[in-house]
């Protein structure tokens, strides 16, 4: 297989992975403020820094209220991790492996493309919000259901899991810190204690796992047994470890694999160590923040490995 089309196979599974993403962490936050109490004040702004944009928002916008956030992270097509800018560039890799990820996918990809031009101003405007962020996460699903069910188990259907499950163990580690800096934000408010409650239930929404964590845990929503499921379990697809022994697993059926394992069971072993009940406080930001950089590590060693540029 050329290093060319199992790098673009590998940045669809990414961009698809991250429209996706980005179109629930949009909507849990946007859901979050309802829930809730009235005189609790969470800024848009933490959606922004969670994804380390900071630099290219400010860069474009001066104040930092919801419709600039929200227009940011969904329409902005100079962010590069904005929606639109991601379903480019989803669209333009699908179009140059058509024969490796089945023709349909390139219908479905314009299709979602096409709605996301068409009605962007529906997710920009509160009224039809929900809507429109619940199509395009549907429309993802039916592309990654179509990839799932027909794409044959070869090469290219493991560099697929390989940006996947990269993509989703990043975008859990934001998850966690969204929660984890809105408690922040809340210490010394009243209503604390039933928010807190709120915003790490939200966090369990946001990557679909609410359903599982009860049936796994059998408890209330507390932070502490969120943060250990959403790191640790092991058959919750968005868990971290969950995703980190998938990416082992992938990388073990392609060659020259050693080094990237080698870096890979350092995080997983870092993941299993850490005691959230000791550390669940600010510190928790800056693990979280170590465990992103590993990752982006881990993209490093995929594209000097695979991806190699002459």
């Amino acid at each position: 297989m050329l290093s060319k089309v199992a790098e673009r196979v590998y940045w669809t599974a990414r961009y698809l992975e991250r429209v996706e993403s980005t179109a629930r962490i949009v909507s849990i936050y946007d859901k979050l403020l309802f829930d809730l109490p009235r005189d609790v004040n969470l800024t848009w702004f933490n959606l922004v820094i969670i994804n380390d944009l900071e630099s290219d928002y400010l860069s474009r916008y001066t104040v930092q209220d919801e419709r600039n956030v929200v227009k940011f992270l969904l329409g902005d097509d100079t962010n590069p991790s904005s929606i639109v800018s991601s379903l480019h560039h989803l669209r333009e890799n699908v179009r140059t492996t058509r024969d490796v990820v089945l023709e349909e996918t390139w219908e479905l990809v314009n299709e979602l493309n096409m709605y996301v031009h068409e009605n962007i101003q529906h997710g920009i405007n509160r009224s039809k919000r929900h809507e429109f962020l619940e199509f395009i996460i549907k429309g993802c699903q039916q592309i990654l259901g179509l990839l799932y069910g027909n794409m044959p188990h070869d090469s290219a259907w493991d560099f697929l899991r390989l940006g996947r499950n990269l993509e989703r163990a990043d975008m859990t580690t934001r998850n966690l810190d969204a929660g984890i800096a809105a408690i922040i934000e809340l210490e010394g408010d009243e209503s604390a204690i039933n928010s807190r409650q709120i915003i790490w239930g939200t966090v369990l929404r946001s990557l679909n796992a609410d359903q599982s964590y009860r049936r796994n845990t059998r408890s209330a929503v507390r932070g502490e047994l969120v943060v250990e499921y959403l790191l640790k379990n092991m058959e919750s697809p968005r868990a971290l470890a969950h995703c980190l022994d998938a990416l082992c697993d992938t990388s073990e059926k392609l060659p020259g694999s050693k080094s990237l394992l080698t870096h890979l069971n350092k995080i997983q072993l870092k993941v299993s160590k850490y005691n959230v009940e000791e550390n669940l406080n600010g510190e928790f930001r800056n693990y979280l923040n170590d465990l992103q950089i590993k990752l982006a590590s881990v993209h490093r060693l995929i594209a000097e490995t695979w991806f190699p540029h002459v």
